[in-house]
């Protein structure tokens, strides 16, 4: 170990301390890096990746472990490393570089800087030779050290250009305000177009799980009865449930799925797309009381909080795809992959012809080497499968576990605080509502400084160096709201408040847009803006619902008119490209509908405030508690009649005639 394995030991990012051992003389991202760059006259070589990147493992070991091109990059270069999980404002910026100069992106990804931090060469993976058309990685690091010591003016002329480049592309931001009911019914059409009618969800392979565009169809349904856009939903879900994208022995989903019919997953398993889906499964379940979608969305749960919940309360980012074999190879899927003969050693002759036909397990495989994907091809309520499952997942348990990421994402935290809340409601689960609060109050006493400023990242309970971005806040003010509907403390709403206020002071601009870093964050060649939600709703699109959300809670016109400006964007994007902007047509739904709020002067966890909870009006708000109560605006006053329990559904604090009646509740709310 030389001196670098203290540089990235002191970090608190477990990608970064993977490359702690590493021969390369690693720096993390800090101005110290840049400094020495210019004292010893030498480029940059920021590598970029994160813990569960399957890629970024294969270049370390070919690469970073290798003693010969580690002391090729001591001496020619800075060599900087990036998780991008802890600093998404560093990727986005170079990842912008890298697809307009290649056209595609990834990670691993590789730039070389200037000691202004301007890029000049990139890349993804380089492998240590040569081959397909690609060069080895030592060819780039020769190229690039030729290019910067006999044509240092070349270098300086295209860095220039490419900086010049990115802040020319300033985003229109759709400034005629949100959309309305145009512009959402064109947007179900162009998801209509891109369905896939045999598979279910949308466009072909890779096939990602498209949580964000779900909420949209579940919201637009309820509003406006569309069977098309529930229809779509339903067929998803279950094609996904069904598929070996979904763990059929633990819960769960992996990031996506290979092929079309969700058979072979990418096996990581992300924090956030389980939160996300969870939430999915359990709003599928509120709409058509499907017995799958209400399975799924408890084992979902139940696998966040059994496998990625670290001991302060929070929750880690992923479960790594790799994991050792029977033969101590490190494989993609070893942990979750059976075959025939597998299950008899488990299960027997005779259960294990039942598995196999159940989980469509076959001689061939469905995977790589003979081994099967687990799927659900079987009756769901098959009364023999329930044991056959239990002892395949215990049998499972004594494999070699995947490897976890175990840092806490605030964002993704805020996320799963949503749906673990929401969830706990819904199926009488207090354990889970317990555990929603329990993130949330590691949120607030590790992450939120006294000035409600969030830090992005903690691990072990100890903050990170990095600031939140825009994401951070809108998607921890977010999970604040669904506790404090779920559980009836007001505190959830003030934090949540405390965050938005930073949202609408520090990262928003001209006509309303937003940026995804504050405005006095660490400057980088261009302050990143992207409001497409990819695989988390952006942080534009979550600062817009987390704004309307409170708004309806308290009233606040800074807030709603905020909300509607953000909206713009979906105004310009949601009509040409909704499957990249889920998250920001189901708010446009929730300011469409209103978004209702409702207050219920009455115990916490009755039956109306249950039946408030289980609305499907798209975005309403709750507020239950003491008539009167303080903590919440919406229930001042609202008292209970004639000392029943008493339901107001408003619209913009004007309200609808009070009922004691839960059906009558449910039917103003647009449950059946």
């Amino acid at each position: 170990m030389g001196a670098m394995a203290n540089r990235l030991a002191q970090t608190t990012s477990p990608y970064l301390l993977q490359h702690a051992d590493n021969p390369v003389d690693w720096w993390p991202w800090s101005p110290e890096a840049f400094e020495e760059a210019r004292r010893r006259d030498v480029p940059v070589l920021l590598s970029v990746g994160y813990a569960s990147c399957h890629w970024c493992h294969v270049m370390a070991h070919e690469s970073f472990e290798d003693d010969d091109t580690a002391a090729y990059m001591n001496e020619h270069f800075v060599s900087v490393k990036v998780d991008r999980e802890e600093r998404p404002d560093v990727d986005a910026v170079y990842m912008e570089a890298v697809q307009a100069a290649t056209g595609q992106g990834g990670w691993p990804m590789t730039v070389f800087l200037t000691a202004d931090a301007e890029p000049f060469y990139f890349g993804t993976y380089f492998p240590p030779e040569a081959r397909h058309g690609m060069p080895s990685f030592r060819q780039v690091l020769e190229g690039v050290t030729a290019a910067w010591t006999d044509r240092r003016d070349e270098v300086g002329e295209v860095a220039g250009r490419i900086v010049r480049d990115l802040s020319e592309r300033s985003l229109a931001h759709g400034g005629d305000g949100p959309p309305g009911e145009a512009e959402l019914a064109q947007a179900l059409l162009g998801l209509t177009r891109d369905y896939d009618e045999k598979r279910g969800g949308f466009g072909g392979a890779p096939k990602f799980p498209p949580s964000m565009a779900l909420e949209f169809l579940l919201r637009h349904h309820a509003r406006t009865g569309a069977d098309g856009a529930l229809q779509m939903a339903v067929d998803t879900c279950a094609a996904m449930a069904r598929g070996g994208i979904y763990d059929q022995l633990g819960g769960g989903f992996a990031r996506y799925a290979v092929d079309r019919e969700w058979v072979v997953p990418h096996f990581e398993k992300m924090l956030y797309d389980n939160a996300l889906l969870c939430r999915v499964y359990a709003h599928l379940w509120r709409s058509t009381g499907s017995g799958l979608a209400r399975r799924v969305a408890l084992e979902t749960a139940d696998f966040m909080v059994r496998e990625l919940r670290t001991p302060e309360g929070g929750f880690a980012s992923a479960l790594d795809a790799d994991s050792e074999d029977a033969h101590g190879r490190h494989v993609e899927g070893a942990y979750y992959v059976w075959t025939p003969e597998q299950l008899r050693q488990v299960l027997g002759e005779e259960d294990a012809a039942f598995a196999a036909e159940h989980f469509g397990v076959t001689d061939e495989g469905t995977f790589e080497e003979g081994f099967s994907v687990l799927q659900l091809a079987g009756d769901l309520d098959d009364p023999r499968a329930a044991g056959v499952r239990e002892r395949l997942l215990a049998a499972r348990e004594q494999r070699p576990r995947p490897g976890r990421d175990d840092k806490i994402v605030a964002a993704w935290n805020g996320l799963a605080i949503a749906a673990l809340a929401e969830a706990g409601a819904f199926f009488d689960r207090p354990d889970l509502v317990e555990r929603a609060t329990e993130a949330a109050d590691l949120l607030v006493r590790v992450h939120m400084g006294p000035v409600a400023r969030l830090v992005r990242t903690s691990k072990d309970g100890r903050a990170g160096d990095h600031a939140g971005v825009l994401e951070d806040y809108g998607d921890v003010a977010e999970g604040f709201l669904a506790l404090a509907g779920v559980t009836g403390e007001g505190t959830w709403l003030e934090f949540a408040g405390f965050l938005l206020d930073i949202v609408l002071q520090h990262f928003r601009g001209e006509g309303g847009q937003l940026y995804d870093t504050a405005d006095d964050a660490e400057r980088l060649i261009r302050r990143p803006q992207d409001p497409t939600d990819s695989a988390t709703p952006a942080g534009w699109t979550a600062a817009a619902g987390a704004l309307l959300s409170y708004a309806a809670h308290t009233g606040s016109e800074p807030h709603r008119t905020a909300a509607e400006e953000a909206l713009g964007v979906v105004r310009a994007l949601g009509p040409r490209a909704p499957r990249f902007i889920g998250w920001g047509l189901a708010v446009a739904e929730a300011l469409l509908d209103g978004p209702r709020e409702v207050a219920v002067a009455g115990p916490v966890g009755g039956e109306l405030h249950r039946t408030a909870l289980l609305g499907r009006a798209p975005g309403a708000v709750v507020a239950a508690g003491e008539p009167g109560g303080a903590e919440f605006p919406l229930l001042a006053g609202r008292p209970m009649a004639d000392g029943a329990p008493t339901a107001y559904v408003c619209r913009h604090f004007v309200c609808d005639a009070p009922t004691t009646d839960a059906e009558a509740l449910a039917r103003a709310l647009g449950g059946v």
